[in-house]
């Protein structure tokens, strides 16, 4: 008997093309599953900071361990981006969101369930791996579902979900940080997967790209993963066995050295990660080093900032969270605002004027002593500063290759901004912990305190988490020297935050060297950055 199936009319009959209703609801599950694969890895990504202090404190680790926590993921995202992207496209985008969905998720998983520092940091490690293939899978399966005429509201979809995404995290994980554990934001991502799979399994089209260029450069994703690992290691472990120790020299030089083989294996490539021919271009070259700059401040002032509140102004996490809305709010309101200064002015005004805002708004910050409404006043600059950059920004790095490379230099800028963070990160993490102890010393000696309140002070050094005073001490001497810790602290983050400011001062100052205003806001010509 004929099968059913095969046969015009019978019962699961193929049809030639699908109609336009089924058109039309296979681009909305499409979109579904793009927005809340995405959310899953941003919210993760925002949220993390805010549970720091009070992992560091149930954990028992050090601050270097904390470094690693949030470093060891954007190192796996940052080396393994732009690989997801183009194994995506050779091998298929809904498959490569389904294995980096589900690596996320057990990761997550292993995350919530880790019984020290060390397992968390390695699941946090495999979060990035999987969050490297499932944000730019989520992008892909939208180009792939949508015309070029549906494409750019659908990605507006896409973006404003995981801005609200990621500005509500910090509040809500503060809020579970405050009456739960820190665990329970990394056990709800598994939880958030399942009818996720579920979309992309049932209702997502698999595609890819025919033209794609076969081959992934897995060499260049090496050693740009262990060059970064190699220095990051370096520079976080110097706080401890001090920058004269030979294996700091060696990770360093080491780190040094892979990077270095990373660039030549870039040239040789037949398929490279990062062409570098791109920034033969001088406005590229320019607006990838300003992205490094400020897109570092922000991740180093945004790690430091949780402790800044909650330790040693002791807020409790929910308001270190809500601290962030201001900022995350006037990036998505003025976005598209932002976007019509770069038709109107070009970008050279506001990728000047933005930076500069933001790093007023560190300045600001570094001054506020952590007092909750003045920190509040200083989001507002921040995010009026950055809202003030994205958009122009992002553009900029379009316009500044031909419009066969857009997509390549549009990645090769957000792993920039990885980076980044990455590499502030370690540095003034290891900077402020030395800081914070020459600052202990300073106070005591000032203090001229008993044996016993030095010995509680003391406790408190190779972290930014408060230890509890010991019950041997009466209560005037347990308030003067939790007053002595948390007053080195708070001088030191608001060094930090200073640095911070200084990094996007010069982002801007970048910005007037690199980009002439004759350029600011037109796309590269066909033969500019190796077209």
């Amino acid at each position: 008997m004929s099968n059913p199936r095969a046969l015009p009319g019978g019962e699961g009959a193929i049809r030639a093309s699908p109609t336009a209703r089924e058109c039309a609801a296979r681009r909305r599950w499409v979109l579904s599953a793009a927005v809340l694969g995405s959310t899953i890895a941003f919210v993760d990504e925002s949220v993390v900071n805010v549970a720091l202090p009070r992992i560091e404190a149930d954990l028992g680790a050090p601050l270097a361990a904390m470094q690693w926590v949030v470093n060891a993921y954007t190192l796996c995202m940052s080396a393994l981006l732009l690989v997801g992207g183009a194994a995506a496209d050779q091998f298929g985008r809904r498959r490569l969101f389904v294995l980096g969905l589900s690596l996320f998720a057990l990761a997550s998983l292993g995350c919530g369930l880790a019984p020290n520092a060390a397992a968390l940091i390695i699941a946090r490690a495999v979060q990035g791996a999987g969050a490297a293939l499932l944000v730019p899978c989520s992008l892909a399966l939208i180009g792939a579902a949508f015309d070029e005429k549906e494409r750019g509201a659908a990605i507006g979809v896409w973006s404003g979900a995981s801005a609200i995404a990621a500005g509500a995290a910090p509040l809500l994980g503060g809020a579970i940080i405050d009456h739960s554990s820190w665990r329970v934001i990394f056990l709800i991502n598994p939880v958030l997967a399942v009818p996720t799979l579920w979309i992309a399994l049932r209702r997502v089209p698999e595609s890819r790209d025919p033209d794609a260029a076969p081959g992934l450069d897995w060499l260049g994703a090496l050693l740009a993963f262990a060059g970064l690992a190699s220095l990051v290691y370096g520079l976080i472990e110097s706080s401890g066995r001090g920058w004269g120790d030979p294996l700091i020299l060696a990770a360093l030089a080491g780190g040094s050295a892979l990077l270095a083989a990373f660039i030549v294996a870039e040239r040789r490539a037949r398929a490279p990660m990062m062409p570098l021919e791109l920034f033969r271009s001088p406005v590229f070259s320019g607006i990838n080093a300003l992205t490094l700059l400020l897109y570092g401040a922000l991740g180093g002032a945004f790690f430091f900032l949780p402790f800044l509140l909650i330790q040693a102004r002791g807020y409790p996490a929910t308001a270190a969270g809500a601290a962030y809305l201001p900022f995350t709010l006037l990036l998505g309101v003025l976005s598209r605002w932002s976007g019509g200064l770069m038709d109107r002015f070009g970008a050279r005004g506001p990728l000047i004027i933005g930076p500069a805002v933001t790093a007023l708004g560190f300045a600001l910050l570094a001054m506020s002593g952590g007092a909750y409404v003045r920190v509040l006043g200083c989001m507002i600059v921040l995010g009026l500063g950055m809202a003030v950059t994205v958009a122009p920004l992002t553009t900029a790095v379009i316009n500044a290759v031909p419009q066969h490379r857009t997509g390549v230099a549009s990645g090769i800028n957000n792993a920039v901004a990885s980076v980044g963070g990455l590499l502030v990160i370690a540095v003034l993490g290891s900077l402020a912990l030395a800081d914070f102890d020459r600052t202990l010393d300073a106070r005591l000696a000032q203090a001229h305190e008993s044996q016993q309140v030095a010995q509680a002070v003391n406790a408190a050094r190779d972290g930014f988490v408060i230890p509890p005073m010991p019950e041997s001490l009466d209560g005037p001497q347990r308030e003067r020297a939790r007053h002595i810790v948390t007053d080195a602290l708070g001088a030191t983050l608001g060094r930090a935050l200073w640095v911070a400011a200084l990094l996007s001062l010069v982002s801007a100052l970048v910005t007037a060297v690199s980009i002439p205003a004759s350029r600011a806001g037109h796309r590269a010509p066909p033969s500019a950055a190796g077209g």
